[in-house]
């Protein structure tokens, strides 16, 4: 099969869906593959080092999207890029539909098999090609709100850790999941007062055996909420529903009973935001302030550091973009029932439920599909 991968063209994006040391994996396969010029100087990769490992660069996205059965990307295809599709053809890369009619229309209509990294599963309901995103991005929410909290960037002025005789600040976590996880491992670190909330009784037994003393949990009620947001410095908001929109829990009027200054960072906003207030903002604007508080909603946080989450995400992508272009996408989604599940379009159908509810188009189960 001949694989591409093209250079990334969302606002400040430098990761690339294929690292030179993956496209020698997929050449030694017996694969072509072709590489946009310059796909990989976000990461430090040069079209010498892709040439180095068995790859062909052509020049442009063009080239990549015409001759190629299968795309490998990181980011969801821009309208340009969409435009570029076609029918039959394989599109592997994270897609956040549900919040995205158009987008979800342009694959519709262009008969692409489209392939979400962010609802492939593992066992017990995992999401592995989330995950090291999901862990980059929680680490990330950190150090981005304890920046915005900054009073040069619009915040109140305040110190995650304090200092010896002044209190730290407090943050609140909401949802306990991967990205809820490690932001909590990074605010502790910072000494800042921690409380993590969550709906599972599961989640936060094993959170509260992992930090003990150095993080509060607390059941998610609607007035438990409510509180530690009003108290909080900085809130983390980490919730979320594989594939479908995120519940928008911090209301307006919730705003109101903040601190001046006070921080939310949004990591649901690939999925729409868990925050009423947020829309989607990029690295070159962060932030934005509703009611005096400020908004951090970057939609590709783990963009910033590049190589670093370019060669988290291959690590998981990498066997799947394999089994795809070794057995053919049909054979390869009927082999493994969990890469089934990142089937999100094909052929003018949308075949994962909870974008079809959240849009309104008529859902074809996978199965029907594979027939």
């Amino acid at each position: 099969m001949r694989v591409g991968t093209v250079r990334e063209i969302k606002n400040h994006e430098y990761r690339v869906g294929l690292t030179p040391e993956s496209a020698r994996e997929l050449a030694a396969h017996g694969h072509e593959v072709w590489v946009e010029s310059g796909a990989g100087l976000g990461i430090g990769a040069s079209d010498a080092d892709y040439v180095r490992q068995g790859a062909t660069i052509v020049a442009t996205a063009k080239d990549v999207f015409e001759g190629c059965e299968m795309v490998v990307k990181v980011k969801e295809p821009q309208a340009g890029e969409r435009a570029m599709l076609r029918e039959g053809q394989i599109l592997y890369t994270y897609l956040h539909l549900a919040p995205d009619p158009e987008q979800t229309a342009d694959l519709v209509k262009s008969g692409v098999t489209a392939i979400a990294y962010e609802t492939v599963t593992g066992p017990g309901g995992q999401l592995p090609l989330l995950k090291p995103m999901s862990q980059v991005a929680g680490r990330m929410s950190i150090q981005a709100g304890a920046t915005a909290l900054e009073k040069a960037h619009g915040g109140r002025g305040v110190l995650l850790g304090g200092v010896p005789g002044v209190m730290p600040g407090k943050v609140a976590v909401i949802g306990g999941g991967v990205v809820g996880f490690n932001a909590a491992q990074m605010a502790v670190g910072l000494g800042a007062d921690v409380t993590i909330l969550d709906r599972s009784p599961d989640v936060l037994e094993r959170l509260g055996i992992h930090f003990e003393a150095r993080a509060k949990t607390r059941f998610s009620s609607t007035a438990n909420l409510a509180e530690s947001v009003a108290e909080a410095d900085l809130v983390i908001g980490a919730v979320l529903i594989p594939g479908a929109a995120a519940p928008k829990l911090v209301t307006r009027e919730m705003l109101g009973t903040m601190k001046p200054g006070a921080v939310l960072v949004d990591v649901a906003i690939d999925q729409g935001g868990c925050f009423e207030t947020s829309h989607a903002t990029t690295h070159a604007e962060p932030t934005f302030v509703v009611d005096g508080i400020v908004h951090y909603c970057v939609a590709n946080m783990p963009g910033a550091v590049a190589r670093t989450s370019t060669y988290a995400l291959n690590n998981v992508t990498l066997p799947h973009a394999l089994a795809i272009a070794n057995l053919g996408w049909k054979a390869a989604l009927k082999a493994d029932p969990h890469l089934a599940n990142g089937l999100n379009v094909h052929a003018g159908k949308v075949t994962f439920e909870a974008v079809a509810t959240e849009l309104g188009y008529d859902y074809v189960p996978v199965s029907e599909v594979l027939g």
